[in-house]
């Protein structure tokens, strides 16, 4: 009865902030009520919505949608997973104003909705139609997500633009990831070759994570990062390739989405030296320390 309650609350409140796009543009009438107010259910909605962005020339919108809407009536986890996710995305994105934004206009949550319907066709060893929709996803929304790949619930990719996950990759409940992600093998290892990311992960943008390796739960990847061995829970990694640089402070980053860094009186990877003893930054020129390492060192203190 919970999971009802909270389920029409959603699609009630993305239905009423739809009536209310009506009323303020209404230019964007028809596109509202043929994406949100003509239907009963968030799940045909999100169909209706996905069939239109993913149809072809030989898979047209009305076949794509009745795959979709099958795929949603006999796995009703589809249906609680794209709920979990809107919920992520609206709490945890600063620019997402209303839950029916995600629905309408953000390519990340669609292309995960759209990789969970691929996902139950690979499941029901339906190869050839879960491939069709992983092709159709990444040429219309860049976003590459092997349909055998394992992903849990509520998880929010931010823009999403550039993101690949690989095929036995694993991501775990309430990761959230940005654009450029890369979750692949080291090019030369067959079976389970991608990485594994625990419950609560922050994976920031441009972050490449590769090979059979565990993101421990609640860890944090710095933007940029390379990271080739498994990293220990609630730790954050940063550099190329990627080193520990400091402990997380709270239990799940992802849902705070803070990518900063704790700064500390350490050289960046790959040194971590002190820096008024590293002889990295001593071979710098003058000019990018002014006022010399030392101050430097106490200035970010």
């Amino acid at each position: 009865m919970a999971i009802e309650t909270v389920k029409d609350a959603i699609w009630e409140t993305i239905r009423n902030e739809a009536a209310e796009g009506v009323w303020r543009e209404p230019m964007l009438s028809s596109f509202l009520h043929s994406s949100i107010l003509s239907h009963k259910t968030l799940e045909d909605a999100l169909c209706f919505v996905l069939a239109h962005k993913l149809e072809s020339v030989t898979l047209p919108a009305l076949s794509l949608r009745d795959l979709m809407e099958e795929a949603h009536q006999s796995d009703p986890e589809l249906g609680a997973c794209a709920r979990a996710d809107i919920e992520a995305v609206r709490h945890r994105d600063p620019a997402c104003r209303m839950y029916s934004q995600p629905l309408l206009y953000f390519k990340g949550y669609l292309s995960l909705q759209a990789y969970r319907i691929a996902h139950h066709y690979w499941n029901q060893e339906r190869i050839h139609l879960a491939l069709f929709l992983q092709s159709r996803i990444s040429e219309r929304f860049a976003v590459d997500i092997h349909p055998a790949a394992r992903i849990g619930r509520g998880v929010f990719i931010d823009h999403a633009t550039g993101v690949v996950i690989g095929e036995t990759a694993v991501v775990e409940d309430n990761v959230s990831m940005l654009h450029a992600v890369t979750l692949g093998g080291t090019g030369k290892e067959l079976g389970d070759r991608h990485p594994k990311v625990r419950h609560g992960v922050l994976i920031a943008a441009g972050a490449k994570i590769l090979g059979n390796i565990e993101i421990g739960e609640g860890a944090k990847i710095a933007a940029g990062a390379v990271v080739l061995k498994s990293v220990p829970s609630h730790a954050t990694v940063a550099g190329v390739p990627a080193r520990r640089v400091g402990m997380e402070t709270v239990e799940e980053p992802a849902l705070d989405m803070n990518q900063e860094i704790v700064d500390t009186a350490a050289c960046p990877p790959p040194c971590t030296c002190p820096i008024d003893s590293c002889e990295r930054v001593k071979s710098m020129p003058r000019c990018m320390f002014p006022n010399g390492p030392e101050e430097e060192d106490k200035e970010r203190l």
